[in-house]
């Protein structure tokens, strides 16, 4: 049984102090078992939250990372610096990464590798353009940014990325994917992990759906076997709702 992830992505959202305020909210009503329960906030946030979320059941996560350990690289963050801080999670190949920042898959792949030798879980996103995705081409260029980001990755390395589909058509517009529609394109990621490595590697790897989740959908896709959760945005803006998405998870990985 894969046990299901809820990881909040602030994007740019949140000084420190109003970290600090959601999550003595959010900790009162958002930990429980048998889900893993994760906040992505800006770096100036990580300290802050890294040491309010001691002896909790949340984890702290980066929304990205530099690849090299260190170096002329202004305004990067590198993967030591988020081990020093006491970060387990990072956020790598977001869409808006990808799109806004020139971010290639040579660059996710990069940055993937690096966190697993950093003993950093990668939360590695893929995802389709409307425009792709009207060219009947999900499949196609999914399984490419699949491929290329776990490039070089041995299979017990694979078993310690998640991977996101966040579709990006869906994000910050309100519209998601059907649960079925979601289900069908993650299990031809599972698949393409199946090919590139074995089954047992597909069947442990946790793959999460992300694009416009929130309380009011979130069990139609935890109903999908091949989803293990959700990567979201908006939503996890709102202590309370995404405190309703984390119990979700958990009633379903209590069932399991």
């Amino acid at each position: 049984m894969r046990t299901p992830v809820i990881a909040g992505n602030w994007k740019m959202y949140k000084t420190v102090n109003e970290a600090l305020e959601y999550f003595t909210s959010f900790r009162e009503k958002g930990e429980a078992e048998g889900v893993e329960t994760v906040l992505c906030a800006p770096f100036v946030a990580l300290p802050a939250l890294v040491e309010a979320a001691k002896g909790s059941r949340i984890g702290i996560g980066a929304q990205n990372m530099h690849w090299e350990e260190e170096g002329a690289f202004t305004g990067e963050v590198g993967p030591s610096m988020l081990n020093a801080v006491g970060v387990p999670y990072v956020v790598i190949g977001h869409s808006e990464r990808r799109t806004y920042f020139a971010e290639t898959d040579e660059a996710v792949n990069k940055k993937t590798q690096s966190a697993i030798s950093h003993d950093l879980v990668p939360i590695v996103c893929v995802g389709e353009t409307l425009e792709e995705k009207e060219a009947d081409r999900t499949q196609e260029v999914v399984r490419e940014q699949v491929v290329k980001a776990l490039a070089g990755l041995s299979s017990d390395e694979v078993t310690q990325v998640v991977l996101a589909y966040e579709p990006v058509w869906a994000i910050g517009s309100g519209k998601s994917a059907t649960a079925e529609d979601a289900e069908e394109v993650i299990r031809f990621v599972r698949k393409t992990v199946a090919d590139q490595y074995d089954q047992q590697v597909a069947n442990d790897i946790r793959i999460l759906y992300g694009g416009s989740v929130k309380p009011g959908n979130i069990d139609s896709f935890l109903e999908q076997p091949d989803i293990d959760g959700a990567l979201v945005g908006g939503a996890s803006l709102d202590a309370d709702s995404f405190a309703r998405l984390v119990e979700a998870a958990a009633k379903r990985g209590g069932e399991g």
